[in-house]
């Protein structure tokens, strides 16, 4: 079932945009851009994180921490073992993204690593020791032009 369609508006676009910019701006900074009350402010950002609509979260980047290396994975899993498999990567501190591919087998992630050697045992080794996965494909990542936490809905998304 898909999830619930949240009713927005453009004052909710305004707020979504201002905190895109900057998660640390004050609700009166939003309020006045918006030509809206402060308190009308706050109250939306709580129901824009109530309703799951955004979450107000520090996202790190990897370079400050040392992982330079970032590779996209691809693996063919065993469909009986996938909840298995899942919980082991989803534990794996060098993967970023979980994705299970549409009516197939395959499940697709982001990895970082400090080096091409850490790369390589995750390939070689690591992987290859969870019951049921084989690494189909990869590919080193040189360059990420825009990553999830930059990805905006249009302006048409919110209704009038």
């Amino acid at each position: 079932m898909p999830p619930k369609k949240v009713f927005l508006d453009r004052l909710d676009y305004v707020i979504i945009q201002e905190l895109h910019r900057n998660a640390r701006v004050a609700a009166s900074e939003i309020a006045r851009k918006a030509h809206a009350n402060e308190r009308t402010i706050r109250k939306r950002i709580e129901r824009l994180v109530s309703d799951g609509v955004i979450r107000l979260t520090a996202i790190l980047d990897p370079a400050a921490f040392g992982y330079h290396t970032t590779a996209d994975i691809f693996l063919e899993t065993d469909p009986n073992q996938e909840q298995s498999i899942l919980q082991r990567l989803r534990a794996m501190p060098e993967v970023t993204y979980i994705a299970l591919g549409q009516e197939s087998t395959e499940i697709s992630i982001e990895a970082r690593f400090k080096d091409n050697e850490a790369l390589r045992e995750f390939l070689g080794r690591t992987l290859p020791s969870i019951p049921g996965v084989n690494v189909s494909r990869y590919a080193i990542v040189p360059r990420i032009l825009r990553n999830i936490d930059e990805w905006m809905p249009s302006e048409e998304d919110f209704s009038e």
